[in-house]
């Protein structure tokens, strides 16, 4: 590797961005995705001439994946040479750093909004391998760096988790970058940690549940690790959603404070050694060396609060801790090689009023670290254990994943300007929720196009400032386009919502109306794309149980099934599963697979994408989403034909 700053091959690129950042009329030869990374990063606000820190990002008080990558990537640091490496989470954090390269000090946020174009941005969008050389960079600070990223995707979902980035002087040539096969076996490697802690976990969690629920077949045992949720007959009557919200807190908490060894019981309190109590960020910097690592805290590390799930909306749960807390079940450690069982002391956890029961918490430990809890549920002898309607999230809202966290807050950031504001998805994917849940209390004048093509609605009508909601605007007759299109000219800040659904190629007069939404418009993702929000969406999706009958819960095989349904109809065809399953459905306990309709249950296996199928495919649906889903749009983007880009979406349907 040899550093060259004044590259023939980007010389051009380097000229380029000079006139780009003075405002000054570019050649027709720089790359598309380049121009429109630069165009980004201005639109962000984002300043070239970095002269300090950056946006200082809010670090997971525990991260799973730093946990796992950490063992391996100090493993690898010591073959770097005068090169750096860094680990992100799926927000661009940077978790954790070993080497030197400029700006890294500053730059500990590496999403477009706050340092424009790299490669982890580029890496993370994509889903596969991404480099990014000197010019390409929109900060002055990097001009001199290449560097190659390469996404680290969930062993069992296939979720991007963060990404791995190694980092050098400016390299020489158009060739891969040299360290690209060393972060794709860094990658690579963190990958398989995590699949075999994954398994370990469900196994020591499976194994836990299965000793506390032998003590007696009656008894009401819950056992969570923040993926798996396992519920014996016993505690699905006591396990109302509240009880199950506080035991996943408390599961969350434990994680997050837990990865410290465990202290031995058999100690008086008074001469056990100081603890960790694992409060407050931490960006991990390896010295390089595969030894330990230095931590920096900000200035007030203390009392930080313990992440929860994202759907948890409450406060973390109070923990009493008798003196002693020798009564229920000791769980000791699992598959631990060549020690002694050490006891995990069981403590009470404080449940919301009217939850009608106790909950006894026993943290579940393997090699040093808590993977969750069991917990032991008792029925108040004063009360009956009858769920209490508590507020549910709503279902616009309902939802953890990245696609969706960004497409919802993209929505909710537009909308606080009452102008025009276009919503695309497929049909089914939570539009017109979304849309509702943007007006909050405001009524809007409702025109559904499904129900009547014309829209009979007046300007004069919404002179008040009262917003309009169109729904299926694809639907519209073409003389009231042609007023839409009137309107927004007359009137380009009047207060409307529109939902649309892509399909057939648009006429030229409602590809009009389309472009002039497109500065303000989201696409909200499909089900399909999104596969770890199922779980959040079924207790929002399902009736409120009766008084005295227990709420609709789940087998992990269930759970596995509905995750992996491709779901045409998105969000509307689950919620018609979930309601005829709980209307009708005449057995107790946990929904089993069998009991799924049969296209959810029997799907056939799904043929794996290769990579160079993977690529084409991200490719394709990054175009139709730029250009709102129209199809003839985005294949003359792509440069192929519209029956080639229709025949290549008809084949990946139903393909994982």
């Amino acid at each position: 590797m040899t550093t060259v700053e004044h590259s023939p091959a980007l010389a051009p690129l380097r000229q380029a961005r000079e006139r780009f950042l003075n405002d000054r009329p570019l050649p027709d030869d720089v790359p598309d995705e380049v121009l429109a990374a630069w165009r980004r990063a201005r639109f962000f606000g984002v300043r070239h001439d970095l002269d300090g820190p950056v946006h200082d990002p809010e670090l997971p008080v525990y991260s799973a994946l730093l946990e796992a990558a950490r063992p391996v990537l100090e493993r690898i640091a010591p073959a770097l040479g005068h090169s750096a490496m860094l680990l992100t989470d799926e927000r661009l954090r940077v978790l954790w750093t070993t080497g030197e390269v400029p700006g890294d000090d500053r730059c500990r946020d590496l999403s477009e909004r706050e340092v424009g174009h790299n490669s982890a941005a580029l890496a993370l969008r994509t889903r596969r391998r991404a480099e990014v050389h000197g010019p390409e960079h929109f900060l002055d600070v990097w001009q001199d760096v290449s560097a190659v990223s390469v996404p680290l995707l969930a062993p069992d979902s296939g979720q991007v988790l963060g990404t791995v980035t190694v980092a050098s002087a400016l390299c020489a040539g158009c060739g891969p970058h040299p360290g690209a096969a060393l972060a794709e076996a860094a990658a690579t490697a963190v990958e398989a940690e995590l699949l075999a802690r994954s398994r370990t976990a469900e196994r020591v969690l499976l194994d836990a549940y299965t000793r506390a629920a032998a003590h007696s077949s009656g008894r009401a045992v819950v056992a969570l690790d923040g993926r798996n949720r396992l519920v014996s007959e016993a505690a699905v009557r006591l396990a109302t959603p509240q009880v199950l919200a506080a035991l996943e807190r408390s599961s969350t908490s434990e994680r997050a404070s837990g990865a410290r060894p465990p202290h031995d019981s058999r100690l008086p309190h008074d001469s056990r050694p100081p603890q960790d109590t694992g409060c407050g960020p931490v960006v991990e910097r390896s010295n390089g060396a595969g030894g330990g690592s230095n931590r920096k805290r900000p200035a007030d590390a203390g009392g930080g609060p313990a992440l929860e799930r994202s759907h948890d909306t409450g406060s973390g749960p109070n923990r009493e801790r008798p003196a002693n807390a020798g009564s229920g079940p000791a769980l000791e450690r699992s598959h631990d090689t060549g020690c002694s069982p050490l006891q995990e002391q069981p403590y009470d956890l404080t449940l919301p009023d009217g939850a009608g029961c106790t909950a006894t918490i026993t943290p579940v430990r393997h090699e040093g670290r808590v993977l969750g809890i069991v917990a032991v549920l008792e029925a108040r002898a004063a009360e009956v254990p009858v769920p209490r309607l508590v507020p549910r999230p709503a279902l616009a809202l309902a939802g953890g994943s990245v696609p969706w966290r960004h497409a919802v807050a993209r929505a909710v950031e537009l909308a606080r300007v009452p102008e025009p504001l276009l919503l695309t998805g497929e049909r089914g994917s939570g539009k017109t929720a979304l849309a509702r849940e943007l007006l909050g209390e405001r009524e809007p004048l409702v025109a559904d196009a499904a129900e009547s093509p014309e829209l009979g609605v007046k300007y004069s009508e919404l002179a008040d400032g009262r917003p309009l909601l169109l729904r299926h605007a694809e639907r519209l007759a073409q003389p009231d386009v042609a007023a839409l299109n009137s309107l927004l000219d007359e009137h380009p800040d009047v207060y409307l919502l529109v939902t649309y659904t892509p399909g057939t190629p648009p006429g030229p007069c409602f590809q009009r109306l389309l472009d002039t939404l497109a500065a303000r418009s989201v696409t909200l993702p499909a089900l399909r794309e999104r596969p770890e929000d199922v779980r959040e969406l079924l207790p929002v999706l399902a009736p409120r149980p009766t008084p005295g009958q227990p709420p609709l819960t789940w087998t992990l095989d269930a759970l596995r099934a509905l995750e992996e349904h491709p779901w045409p109809g998105n969000v509307t065809e689950l919620a018609h599963v979930v309601r005829a399953l709980a209307e009708h459905r005449r057995v107790t306990g946990p929904v089993r697979r069998a009991e799924l309709p049969d296209p959810v249950r029997e799907r056939p296996a799904a043929r794996r994408l290769s990579p160079m199928e993977h690529a084409e495919r991200t490719a394709i649906l990054a175009a139709l989403r730029r250009h709102g889903g129209n199809k003839a749009r985005a294949a003359a983007a792509l440069g192929i034909g519209r029956a080639t880009l229709y025949r290549k979406l008809r084949g990946y349907q139903g393909i994982s």
